[in-house]
């Protein structure tokens, strides 16, 4: 006769960001970064975030005083179907070293979904590929890919990949110049518009996210709060805003930009018709800024439905990547069905 299973040792506890701020980081260290990074990350993504405080579990073993275990799900707002919705962003998850196996992963992640369903209308996130089976098995679905998309300006250091340095920068001169040409007849009946860049978000977000905001499908509130705190108040990344205006000085666009290795990372953005897809003219413009200040490629990721990706692909931007996003409903309808629209500011940092 077999004997009745052995209770677990492990216990899961809701956290604080006050109280339990040394304890997280201690289980992050090693794990998620460099340590200084994850400090000032702290402070700026959980303690002072506009939407209020992360859900968070903590794992606990019998025999250790300290938590083994965390798993949060950071507030965001976004807009569903025309109203303003609580969401949970899965972040930062991580297991001391010695109770890293299925089971703990499982028990705080499941813990995790069943608090925060509670209180958020969504539940979604952007789990590396280790940690997509422990999504699966807490129930979570599959609701779509966020795509790397990438146009190249400068291509000599492309070429050279293939090609003697010396015959890459010769053809790589020739083929920039035949790409500013096809984008200049590309773009030559557009209404001119001016372009500006920006250290702060402006304070027209606000309007043209008014005027703009969709009634149907999944979007983050891409007003000027959530660009302040977003990228303005992050002091772990240099961002700059590239600015489309009117001659009536009317924000049409903007793109929040981040500089890493000569490329142009753009983080987020919006426009007067992102609801429905960026518009070809204002991806042009954006290229046009982009090559004026050396760049030598532009990068940008989108997870959204393919008609919205019209004007970024008219343009020359390629996929060169993709990722799953897992999410779950509070009320349980169909994570597949949902018409999403995430940028890589609706992940973590």
């Amino acid at each position: 006769m077999s004997n009745p299973a052995s209770p677990s040792p492990y216990t899961t506890t809701h956290g604080d960001v006050a109280r339990d701020r040394e304890a997280m980081l201690a289980l992050w260290r090693g794990n998620l970064g460099d340590e200084v990074r994850m400090r000032a990350k702290f402070d700026w993504f959980y303690r002072d975030c506009p939407y209020g405080e992360p859900s968070i579990c903590l794992l606990r073993h019998e025999n250790e005083t300290a938590p083994v275990g965390v798993a949060v799900a950071a507030a965001r707002r976004l807009l569903i179907d025309g109203v303003v919705c609580e969401a949970g962003l899965l972040v930062d998850l991580a297991v001391s070293a010695e109770h890293r196996s299925l089971g703990p992963a499982l028990s705080l992640q499941s813990e995790l979904a069943a608090s925060a369903a509670a209180r958020f209308a969504l539940l979604y996130g952007f789990p590396n590929p280790k940690a997509a089976p422990v999504f699966k098995r807490v129930g979570y679905a599959k609701l779509g890919e966020i795509l790397r998309h990438a146009r190249v300006l400068r291509h000599a250091n492309y070429l050279a990949r293939r090609w003697p340095k010396p015959l890459a920068a010769i053809a790589g001169v020739i083929v920039d110049l035949g790409m500013r040409l096809r984008d200049a007849w590309r773009s030559r009946a557009d209404t001119r518009v001016k372009l500006s860049w920006s250290d702060v978000a402006d304070d027209r977000f606000d309007t043209l996210w008014t005027t703009s905001a969709p009634s149907q499908g999944v979007f983050a509130v891409r007003d000027a709060a959530f660009a302040r705190w977003r990228f303005d108040a992050c002091g772990l990344e240099k961002t700059r805003y590239l600015l489309l205006s009117d001659a009536n000085n009317t924000l049409l666009a903007w793109f929040a930009c981040q500089v890493h290795e000569d490329i142009l990372h753009v983080r987020d953005f919006w426009s007067t018709d992102a609801a429905t897809g960026m518009s070809r003219a204002h991806v042009d413009a954006l290229l046009h800024a982009a090559r004026a200040l050396g760049h030598v490629a532009v990068s940008v990721e989108m997870c959204t439905r393919a008609e919205r990706l019209a004007g970024w692909q008219a343009t020359g931007f390629q996929v060169r990547s993709q990722r799953p996003v897992f999410g779950k409903w509070s009320d349980g309808r169909d994570a597949s069905s949902a018409n999403l629209y995430f940028t890589s500011a609706d992940e973590d940092e």
